[in-house]
């Protein structure tokens, strides 16, 4: 390991287990205050409802926040919480002085709930995407080296049982140097077009679903490669969803195309999406079931990208949000073998396993993953709440923490892929956007 690598393995180590101590340390004294700003879906139930439900000897939510005020009201029902509520940020924070607060709002607006709370001098504990565009990177960089807050962004998907296996095997040279990997995301008519429906649909809340969606992907990408990102190259349509059909409405509730839609869905069959969504919507006009056929969504609902990384592997990722089946298809290889990870159904079929074939010998499929948690994302969300909130596991060999640099270089390779695909293929140098 060079000089360089040291310094850097080594500084994020010592954040890593600062950070730990620190709750744990604030555990063992008093409940960690906590302040949520944005009450929707993942807002009320990962952040809300969950956290009260597991995790109240140690956290205690002391406000809740969201522009829209009926919602806010909903949410804290919802959580089973007495926690006071705001549509007014910042006084929330003079008035209820939390240590810490997790920021799921809009992405587009993550940036400036995250700065403010730093700036007001809190820690902050950021929903994926950390941010949406390079100007807000670079703005959030600048304000945690000035006030030297903590950020974390919570990254569930390193935290699942396939996932962390696959981690551990890379780390004993299963398939021995990774030369290249091929990472598919698959997503269907049901999971794929509710991005369209959303206010995901538009590039200024998103930052397409390359920032939005993807950011989950790239941050496993850089955590099971142990690399950083050098460069990107992307390609990205809108071939299926928005101005692509001959009809549209402007919700499914009030649509006259009913009948003929595929797409047609009734939200009011939720009860927690008409308690945060349909009854909040005099607030602010926000539909939950917005037509996927909008003309003005302007996302990509088909994207190809390629990553160079400085070791030298190259990532080739793509993304197709109206399929048949939903899934993922991941595969390391390696100087020695592959590792395939597959995971997904449907179309008649199924492949859900995560297979080891070394290069002149036998394949495998692994089974030995541990005990599967209860919780949200097949208990990911627990495993990360542990880590968060417990300080558990103690040791962190397979590095599942992730600080505000792990979530800048998740964000900045779909920002750069974003931007490859504005300029016609152009290869993006991760550099060139923001100074790390």
């Amino acid at each position: 390991m060079d000089r360089r690598k040291f310094i850097a393995s080594s500084s994020a180590a010592l954040a890593a287990t600062a950070y730990s101590s620190n709750l744990s340390s604030a555990a063992s004294q008093r409940k960690l205050r906590m302040a949520i700003v944005g009450t929707g879906s993942r807002g009320s139930f990962t952040w809300g409802q969950e956290v009260v439900k597991g995790y109240s000897d140690v956290v205690e939510i002391v406000g809740l926040c969201d522009h829209n005020g009926k919602r806010v009201e909903a949410a804290k029902k919802l959580i089973g919480t007495n926690a006071s509520t705001f549509t007014d940020f910042d006084r929330m924070i003079r008035e209820t002085k939390p240590d810490t607060v997790t920021v799921t709002t809009v992405d587009g607006t993550h940036a400036k709930y995250i700065i403010r709370a730093m700036e007001l001098g809190c820690d902050v504990m950021s929903e994926k995407p950390l941010c949406t565009d390079e100007q807000q990177c670079q703005a959030i960089l600048d304000a945690q080296k000035k006030t030297g807050k903590k950020i974390t962004v919570t990254f569930n998907a390193r935290h699942g049982l396939k996932d962390k296996k696959l981690k551990s095997m890379l780390l004993e040279k299963a398939i021995g140097e990774v030369i290249s990997v091929d990472f598919h995301e698959y997503l269907d008519t049901s999971h794929g077009a509710d991005y369209f429906r959303r206010w995901h649909r538009l590039k200024a809340n998103s930052g397409t679903l390359l920032v939005h969606k993807a950011s989950h992907h790239f941050d496993q990408a850089n955590w099971w490669l142990n690399s950083t990102p050098v460069s990107v190259t992307a390609f990205g349509e809108l071939k299926y969803y928005g101005r692509n059909n001959p009809f549209r409405g402007v919700n499914c509730r009030t649509c006259p195309h009913k009948q003929q839609c595929k797409f047609y869905w009734d939200v009011t069959k939720n009860e927690r999406h008409v308690k945060l969504y349909t009854e909040c919507e005099s607030e602010d006009g926000y539909l939950r079931d917005g037509c996927v056929f909008d003309e003005k969504t302007d996302i990509y609902d088909t994207m190809s990208v390629m990553v160079r990384y400085e070791n030298g592997v190259q990532l080739n990722y793509t993304a197709n949000t109206y399929l048949p089946y939903e899934g993922q298809a991941i595969s390391f290889n390696g100087t020695k073998g592959r590792i395939d990870l597959n995971g997904f159904s449907g179309g008649g079929f199924k492949n859900d396993e995560l297979r080891l074939t070394r290069s002149f010998g036998k394949s495998e499929v692994i089974t030995d993953f541990g005990p599967r948690r209860e919780g949200g994302h097949g208990g990911s969300d627990t495993s990360l709440h542990d880590l968060i909130f417990r300080g558990l596991p103690k040791e962190d060999p397979l590095s599942l923490r992730a600080d505000f640099r792990d979530g800048a270089l998740a964000s900045l390779i779909g920002i750069a892929a974003r931007r490859s695909i504005e300029r016609g293929g152009q290869t993006i140098k991760i550099n060139d956007l923001v100074k790390l």
